[in-house]
């Protein structure tokens, strides 16, 4: 009989040696960005079982298939509302026809038509978008769906949870969908006051045991609010006094909401149905939620969702297909910048072609390890005629893209893994010289009170900074 406390190191070796060579395997097979194959490789060499136990939480396929097991079952709403064949086609002539191949991509990726007859706005910092939403909240006469990443239990979000509150007492049918982690983001949560006001309020993917870790994966980091089908809110910002900058806040932070009216809110509120439906159980429909849509404007948007389930890799194949078509400017501005290989070689193509490229980040980032992540990959960008910005002052959690003047793509999806592969997300895709054109001047105006980096300032950096940033990008796909 073996002696174990004399054998134990070759027990753990032996073991340690399996769960390495199954993990390789398994990423060999699966895993399609080498980047990310090369640094999970040697994360599982490297570090002993405990590399093998990260793999089999946080790999990425592993994700797509948890999330495709767990919504099974859910009604699905592809295809958004009523349109046929016909108006569909007959919508894209109204696409410039520079951007007609990028219109047909997202059509056959997203699976959602194109819609005009919408009408949409900017929302600079809660400042502006929030008088406007819980405006729209204390207005609502029939239904309001609300879905949120972060709900802070602070002045804003107990501002938010009375007006709800009220629109319960009123006979409006109210569903709140929160993320499981964004809702601990502040203790004691929301959920006590959302519950005093009689809100019906459910977590997404909330945790089945108290004391395990809840995954930085599969959440939901999309923001809609639609009130009585009709008006909605979407963009990249939360619920919190933080976004107010005027108020002063202890940790301010810039941000772009959006309001929109039209055909597409129909397509939010199929996003937000399906989520809530995953969550709750409830299916939503019948014309209490979805109403006959009006159409009192001239942009043609759509919805992009995107998640790690059948709607993978959407936004990703988008921004390739814009960059792949821009002829003259791309502007891009995102709070956390990780791009993969696909998206970094497309930007460096673009600036290749002659594409006037500005990318627009912060200064001063919330996630200090992302910021150093990031500037590694700013070198190539920089040599191939890419031109980049750090905004001063308070940190900028603003999200946008645009194209020739022409295209947009606002949303709450940032340029990093976990956008793009590992959590649920929803952008609006549009086609609106009028929008872009404004989207542009704020982004100039943004632009011009931020410094430029140059390939020259970022090469000069100390040796044990440009360490730091290499050793953090070897956590890009982590991040």
């Amino acid at each position: 009989m073996l002696d174990l406390p004399a054998y134990w190191p070759l027990v753990v070796a032996l073991l340690s040696l399996v769960c390495a060579s199954i993990a390789a395997v398994h990423i060999l097979l699966y895993k399609r960005d080498h980047r990310a194959a090369v640094a999970w490789m040697g994360l599982v060499w490297l570090l002993p079982l405990l590399g093998s136990l990260l793999y089999l939480i946080l790999g990425v396929n592993r994700i797509k298939r948890r999330a495709s097991t767990r919504r099974e079952g859910v009604h699905r709403r592809q295809g958004g509302p009523e349109v046929s064949h016909a108006s569909a086609h007959d919508l894209e002539r109204f696409v410039p026809p520079g951007l007609r191949p990028l219109s047909r991509l997202s059509n056959r990726v997203s699976r959602q038509p194109l819609l005009g007859g919408n009408a949409l706005r900017a929302l600079v910092d809660g400042d502006e978008a929030y008088p406007e939403m819980l405006g729209a909240i204390r207005r609502a006469e029939k239904s309001m769906s609300l879905s949120t990443y972060i709900f802070y239990n602070d002045t804003v979000g107990r501002e938010f949870a009375e007006a709800l509150g009220q629109a319960v007492a009123r006979g409006v049918e109210v569903r709140v969908l929160i993320d499981a982690v964004g809702l601990r983001y502040s203790l004691p949560t929301i959920e006590g006051p959302l519950s005093e006001q009689g809100v019906r309020m459910r977590k997404f993917m909330p945790n089945r045991l108290p004391w395990t870790t809840p995954f930085m994966n599969l959440r939901n980091h999309r923001k809609i609010l639609i009130v009585d089908g009709q008006w909605g809110f979407f963009g990249g910002m939360n619920i919190g006094e933080g976004n107010c900058v005027r108020r002063n806040p202890a940790r301010p932070m810039h941000d772009l909401h959006f309001s929109v009216e039209g055909p597409v809110v129909a397509e939010l509120q199929e996003v937000f149905a399906e989520d809530w439906e995953f969550a709750a159980g409830e299916t939503l429909e019948g014309p209490l939620w979805f109403p006959e849509p009006r159409t009192p404007g001239a942009t043609l948007a759509r919805v992009v969702a995107d998640g790690p389930d059948e709607r993978f890799d959407t936004l990703r194949q988008i921004i390739t297909g814009a960059l792949s078509v821009a002829r003259h400017r791309v502007r891009v501005m995102t709070p956390y910048f990780l791009p993969d290989s696909t998206l970094e070689d497309a930007l460096c193509t673009a600036a290749l072609r002659g594409v006037d490229v500005h990318i627009l980040l912060p200064g001063k980032n919330n996630l200090p390890v992302v910021d150093w992540a990031a500037r590694p990959h700013l070198e190539p960008l920089l040599r191939w005629g890419c031109r980049i910005w750090f905004s001063e002052g308070n940190f900028d959690h603003s999200k946008l893209m645009t194209v020739d003047g022409e295209w947009a793509l606002p949303g709450s999806a940032n340029w990093d893994p976990r956008s793009l592969s590992l959590n649920f997300e929803a952008n609006v895709e549009c086609y609106d010289p009028w929008l872009v054109a404004s989207l542009d001047d704020w982004f100039e105006s943004r632009r011009q009170a931020s410094t430029e980096l140059t390939l020259e300032a970022l090469l000069s950096e100390p040796l044990q900074r440009r360490l730091r940033n290499g050793v953090a990008r070897l956590f890009s796909p982590y991040l």
